[in-house]
């Protein structure tokens, strides 16, 4: 059965601004959680339609994207990122939708690039443009890219992404990335029981001794429309210990506080692997991100139900500093432990769409 469309305008209710606390000291929310990284949503559109992202039943040909105008234009963006920087955000990840179908993307990655030279500036695609841009992407400032890959076999991945769309062009845009200067390259594997989840040990064996990070992630209730159940998510545990199995693996340590992937390396030396573990160990204690929809909401969640207009702000006549402010405020009052707290019942909760805000 059909699952039911959820009008676009039911998504983007805005939540109204706090008052600035004028608080003292270093910004952090109410659990004392630092805001480091900034994700930003260029595109609400994708050339895929990935079962537990946009499912095809949902966003099908008659659904209503945004219209441009209502995008945050590059300048925008641009603004909007010099005030978090001058909040402490140390990382930019420019997600969607597929980010590549903006147009002149790398034109806004060297506009990162020029405003904030010091920032970690990476980006999320499915690689089915990657062959094309990796080049252009690069020599714009990027730094690093990630790749969502959900399997390697050919008949399960155009099953995943329901489009049709053959797992060599991805590869060969990762071989394009890499000979880029984009490496080392993450893979992003989502895990679904009963779908993908046999195929994990051939991606860790196929990515192993090439410098890339393949980071297995559970299955999770993001957005109202993936069909998203308990039963099938395959543990990180149960990921870790059929990998091990075959290529004996070891923890490594975190890279930095507040790093969402658990780290595990190969005891041979043949790089590592990841598992982002948000169903069965939440790690909301540590979140440091927030996110910036494709029309300038700002997000202190991926499971939040409604965001703050930032671009009223924006488009208002606020300068840096204001949005600075209010993005402050906002991030005081934060409270958000979806995860710690899931429940069968949160699960079917109406919630903003990943294509909407990036994963």
């Amino acid at each position: 059965m059909a699952r039911t469309v959820i009008p676009l305008t039911e998504l983007r209710g805005a939540l109204p601004i706090p008052a600035s606390s004028g608080m003292p000291g270093p910004l952090a929310d109410r659990r004392e959680r630092p805001l480091r990284d900034l994700r930003i949503s260029v595109t609400d559109r994708c050339n895929f339609r990935c079962v537990y992202c946009m499912p095809s039943d949902v966003f099908g040909s008659d659904y209503e994207f945004l219209p441009h105008a209502e995008l945050l234009t590059f300048e925008e963006i641009v603004r909007a990122a010099r005030a978090f920087a001058s909040l402490g955000v140390e990382k930019i990840r420019l997600t969607g939708g597929e980010p590549l179908l903006r147009r002149d993307i790398d034109k806004l990655v060297a506009m990162l690039r020029a405003a904030l030279p010091e920032v970690d500036l990476t980006l999320t695609t499915n690689g089915s443009a990657l062959k094309a841009k990796a080049r252009s992407l690069k020599a714009a400032g990027l730094d690093r890219i990630t790749v969502s890959l959900d399997s390697l076999d050919d008949a399960t991945f155009r099953a995943m992404n329901d489009v049709d769309f053959p797992v060599a062009k991805v590869l060969e845009g990762i071989e394009a990335a890499q000979a880029a200067g984009l490496a080392p390259i993450k893979i992003n594997m989502v895990v679904k029981r009963g779908v993908n989840d046999r195929q994990v040990v051939d991606m860790a064996r196929h990515f192993r001794g090439t410098g890339h990070i393949v980071r297995f992630i559970e299955f999770m209730d993001v957005g109202s429309t993936n069909g998203w159940r308990m039963d099938d998510v395959i543990a990180s545990a149960e990921i870790v210990r059929r990998i091990g199995a075959e290529f004996p693996l070891e923890p490594a340590d975190a890279n930095y506080t507040g790093e969402v992937a658990e780290r595990w390396r190969y005891r041979d030396g043949e790089g590592e692997i990841g598992v982002i573990s948000s169903v069965t160990q939440a790690f909301c204690s540590t979140c440091t991100r927030a996110r910036l929809s494709t029309d300038g909401q700002l997000y202190t969640c991926l499971f939040a139900q409604r965001g703050y207009d930032l671009k009223a702000l924006l488009r208002g006549g606020s300068d840096e500093a204001r949005i600075a402010e209010a993005a402050a405020a906002i991030w005081r009052q934060r409270e958000d432990r979806y995860s710690e707290i899931r429940t069968a019942a949160t699960a079917r909760e109406r919630k903003v769409e990943m294509s909407f805000i990036g994963g």
